[in-house]
């Protein structure tokens, strides 16, 4: 397991909204984690938080039906979104997760950056499609997480992110990181991407 550069000292569930829910106005950026219930988005977002289960992970998909909030070292904040493409949640609780998320790409002023997960594993799905589009249109470039990585042997990654890149249709500038929250790999690269984008912002 990889040694991290970067020391989390501080790491805290700071603020959970609703769909009713005012968003809080912060100071310092935020970095936003969309993905399908299944992706690994807490596990990715507890690495990169170096704690163990600060972001609930679940073995049943769609616990995350709310907006949370998380202060890291109080430099920024990683917002974690509701999960997509849960097919046990009614079609119009969907759309209240889909409006209230809608809310927040747009009323946010201080969100950087959108990462979007998609298991490295696996093509992705109309949703995902949908999600990096969506995305897009609301003013972001999307970075794609390919997560599970560890999942795949070392020949059959390339093969696997040249998918990714082929279906979401990604340019040369679009950024795609192989993410493992077992061994940690593509961590560092992640947090390169943040200390850049906080830099930028200065």
């Amino acid at each position: 397991m990889s040694e991290s550069s970067k020391k989390i000292l501080k790491a805290e569930l700071e603020t959970v909204c609703g769909i009713t829910s005012k968003f809080p106005e912060h100071i310092i950026p935020e970095f936003a984690f969309a993905g399908k219930s299944n992706v690994g988005k807490s596990s990715l977002i507890n690495a990169l938080m170096q704690r163990k289960s600060l972001a609930r992970t679940s073995a049943s998909p769609g616990k995350t039906q709310t907006i949370n909030y998380y202060n890291v070292n109080d430099e920024y904040y990683f917002v974690d979104l509701p999960g997509y493409g849960y097919t046990k949640v009614s079609e119009s609780v969907k759309a209240e997760w889909g409006r209230m998320v809608e809310r927040y790409l747009k009323k946010s002023r201080m969100l950087k950056a959108v990462f979007l997960l998609v298991d490295i594993r696996h093509k992705p799905t109309e949703d995902d499609k949908l999600m990096f589009t969506w995305i897009r249109s609301q003013g972001f470039e999307p970075v794609v997480i390919a997560t599970k990585s560890d999942k795949l042997g070392k020949n059959d990654k390339p093969k696997a992110l040249k998918l990714i890149r082929e279906t979401l249709k990604l340019t040369e500038n679009d950024i795609l990181i192989p993410f493992s929250s077992e061994t940690k790999d593509g961590r560092e690269d992640i947090y390169k991407f943040l200390d850049k984008a906080c830099e930028n912002d200065a």
